[in-house]
């Protein structure tokens, strides 16, 4: 009976401290996928150098750090990352969630960003969140603002996005099912 009344003790004080401590952890939360992005950022730059000035001199871009996992013929897979607003550095942070279906077997880390030529390719981006699935090549240039998206697929109108994998740059892009949404608990 004690252990009994220790357990709900215990869950009981548990309880009335996660709500203070998940609100202390909301910016530590935010700084972990700022550090992530950026580090994901450098990958790519090392890789793909002419990425930097794709990044910087379009609308915005955004930064997802994903983790997948197949087994038999179904898997899945989730990722924190960030949009960010090249005219005025406003950050938006975002999740993502991916379903495919298929033969296979194993867990895949990849990192995918994505450029926007274009504010309202951005806004859309983060205001109505948005799904993509299918798979795309690499594809060569912008011809719009004479920036290099050398290593980058076109996945919509004004929308690029580069695949890093642990390897490096990803030849080809496939994302399945994927749902990229606001993520309400770091905005």
């Amino acid at each position: 009976m004690r252990k009994i009344v220790a357990l709900f003790l215990a869950l009981a004080m548990l309880s009335v401290m996660l709500p203070v401590a998940s609100a202390a952890s909301v910016e530590e939360k935010r700084q972990s996928v700022r550090k992530a992005a950026g580090e994901t950022l450098e990958r790519l730059y090392k890789v793909q150098p002419e990425a930097r000035l794709a990044v910087e001199k379009n609308a915005g871009y955004a930064v997802f750090n994903n983790v997948g996992m197949k087994i038999l013929v179904a898997g899945g897979g989730k990722g924190k990352g960030i949009a960010v607003n090249n005219s005025d550095n406003k950050e938006t942070f975002m999740q993502m969630a991916e379903v495919q279906v298929g033969l296979g077997f194993g867990v895949k880390e990849f990192s995918v960003i994505f450029v926007f030529e274009t504010e309202e390719a951005l806004t859309a981006f983060i205001d109505q969140g948005w799904e993509y699935s299918g798979q795309t090549t690499v594809a060569a240039t912008d011809n719009v603002n004479g920036v290099s998206m050398q290593g980058a697929a076109s996945v919509s109108p004004d929308v690029w996005m580069y695949q890093l994998t642990t390897k490096g740059l990803a030849a080809e892009i496939t994302v399945k099912g994927t749902k990229y949404y606001k993520d309400d608990e770091l905005n």
